[in-house]
């Protein structure tokens, strides 16, 4: 797994086993959490972008307390 944070708002992960992806996506939403709790804004949108590479990231069009899951076009 490979993890890049951008500016405590977004996490990028590229993962090259599929038995790490959830492990890994679980951390970052987690932290994710006090950033969103210290907004109380927004909430967390995981993003697959393609096969292994996702994002993790604050979104206000996501209820504060809620965590959503897409698929990117």
């Amino acid at each position: 797994m490979t993890p890049a944070m951008t500016a405590e708002r977004e996490i990028r992960l590229s993962f090259s086993k599929a038995a790490e992806i959830h492990d890994g996506l679980d951390r970052a939403v987690d932290a994710l959490i006090e950033n969103a709790a210290a907004d109380a804004a927004c909430g967390i949108l995981v993003t697959r972008h393609e096969p292994g590479t996702y994002t993790v990231a604050l979104d206000e069009s996501v209820p504060f307390g809620q965590t959503h899951e897409v698929l990117a076009a």
